[in-house]
């Protein structure tokens, strides 16, 4: 059959495909693409992909999705569907979501999608007959989307001998208003799966039919029992730039049609009872060496106010056997703290700029993942939680205010923890209640202190706490761990019920790592 027929057979199929969804259509516009690639040549055909993408198809319909499908798709059969996508969804603010399983390939920091019919033998064959992801991205952006969902199961090993100097996919940032998943972190390949979906898509497809499936629950829950059943060698890969809390089925409608009325934040009364809870579960696994006891957890509370503490305990306890690669021109956190390593820093008043203080902190002990300052001064975990700080308060769980894995534009999490702060002349008799901060990745750039020049991410946040405190945290991070400059906009409520400015910089002036 030439490929006009080919073609015209696979786009009449969109068509039907389409319509038959359109009953099922919530008030919003919602268009996914799914494609599906299985039949390659020889040993490069994969057994999954076009099950998981009829499966995917039949899923996003319950979910109001008008699907345009694709299995075994030619190249001009991909960039037709794509562009067919982009033409439903043209000026009607709506969702786009693209599902993609099949062989993936980066060149140059671009990833591609390879067609059915492609025969690559070089990078440059890779580029001509492959469709590059970014094709879907500017669709999409051309579409004027509200939201856009791009998920790839795409990081097989490459049967294409020598045409992809690295394995798997490049990172990329996700744009704005986009959601971007990798069915493994980007440099890393994926399990094709033992029954008649890959492995990933086969966690997904769960996930999707469970009732009130927030977007970031649905792939945080994925990316757990992924990594769980693989032992880790497998960990699915999220970038993120959404603005609103996409629900794909909120549970509160008949039958699985989605309500487009957006899930109301909680309360604050409603947040505290909230902490309650995911505090009386912590507590029972917080001394736990068992990390199935912190799977558990995190897929009870995916994005909680605790799940950063419980993802940095679980990493120790279960270390990943991958990592990411970051994005081009960028450097991972390296979060190699050994006994021994030294910073010098110094205090600043925020608004006269005077020196208040120095101080030089010292590693000097680490044990099960807790590492002492000073002889116990100060005492955090291994990725950045905060157990003491300097004034004696001891935070439960950990305060995490860095991420507990990657940094990554566009990262959020919100850790809130109970503090215990000892009598001071500030605080006679003490005080006790809960610390919150709510934290986001924003940026990677240069920043220059007085121990130099350098690149790093910077992470803004919202502190608040239970006794009226509130303000800015803003810090700069740089690839060797160090938090390099730490700005404080603060003010406290006072008993008498005022308020005082509690606001300063740190900066550093000196690192040392013996090794």
């Amino acid at each position: 059959m030439d490929t006009k027929r080919l073609l015209t057979r696979a786009l009449l199929a969109v068509a039907l495909l389409t319509t038959s969804a359109q009953a099922n259509a919530p008030l919003d516009v919602r268009i996914a693409l799914v494609i599906g690639n299985s039949a390659y040549p020889g040993n490069a055909a994969l057994t999954n992909p076009a099950n998981d993408a009829k499966a995917m198809a039949e899923q996003l319909r319950k979910l109001g999705f008008q699907v345009l499908e694709l299995r075994d798709g030619s190249r001009d059969q991909m960039t037709q569907a794509i562009d067919a996508a982009r033409k439903q969804l043209q000026g009607k603010n709506g969702v786009g979501m693209l599902y993609y399983a099949g062989h993936g390939m980066q060149i140059d920091w671009r990833n591609y999608m390879v067609p059915v019919d492609a025969r690559p033998r070089s990078e440059q064959d890779v580029v001509t007959q492959s469709v590059d992801l970014d094709a879907v991205v500017s669709a999409f952006k051309q579409a004027g989307n509200r939201v856009n969902i791009l998920v790839l199961d795409a990081c097989r090993n490459n049967p294409f001998e020598g045409t992809a100097p690295a394995k798997g996919l490049a990172q990329i940032d996700a744009v704005p208003g986009t959601f971007l998943a990798y069915a493994t972190a980007p440099g890393n390949t994926a399990d094709d799966g033992e029954g008649s979906n890959g492995l990933y898509t086969g966690y997904l497809l769960q996930e999707l039919a469970k009732p009130t499936a927030r977007i970031e629950d649905v792939f945080k829950r994925v990316r757990l029992q992924v990594r769980q059943k693989s032992r880790g060698s497998q960990i699915p890969w999220e970038s993120t730039s959404l603005e609103e809390d996409f629900v794909f089925n909120d549970g509160r409608s008949s039958g699985t049609i989605v309500s487009t009325t957006p899930v109301p934040k909680p309360k604050p009364e409603e947040r505290d009872q909230l902490f309650l809870r995911e505090k009386a579960d912590w507590d029972r696994i917080k001394q736990s060496r068992n990390p199935d006891d912190f799977y558990a957890f995190l897929q009870t509370h995916p994005n909680g106010m605790i799940s950063e503490a419980a993802q940095s305990q679980l990493d120790q306890l279960s270390k990943p056997q991958i990592t990411a690669t970051p994005v081009q021109g960028r450097h991972t956190v390296q979060r190699d703290v050994r006994v021994g390593d030294e910073i010098e820093q110094v205090y600043r008043d925020y608004l006269t700029k005077l020196e208040t203080r120095r101080e030089t902190l010292r590693v000097t002990a680490i044990k099960d993942g807790v590492v002492e300052i000073n002889n116990g001064q100060q005492i955090v975990n291994l990725t950045g939680g905060t157990i003491r700080n300097d004034f004696g308060a001891v935070f439960d769980p950990p305060l995490q205010v860095l991420p507990a894995d990657d940094f990554q534009i566009g990262k959020k999490w919100i850790t809130r923890s109970q503090m215990a702060l000892p009598s001071t002349s500030e605080t006679p008799g003490g005080l006790t209640g809960w610390v919150e901060q709510e934290m986001k990745v924003v940026a990677y750039e240069q920043i220059t202190v007085v121990a130099g020049t350098m690149s790093a991410y910077r992470v803004e946040g919202i502190l608040s706490t239970q006794s009226g405190a509130s303000g800015k945290i803003t810090y700069w991070i740089t690839s060797n761990g160090s938090i390099v400059k730490l700005v404080r906009e603060v003010k406290i409520r006072r008993r008498d019920g005022g308020t005082r400015d509690d606001s300063w910089t740190r900066e550093v002036l000196r690192i040392h790592k013996p090794r």
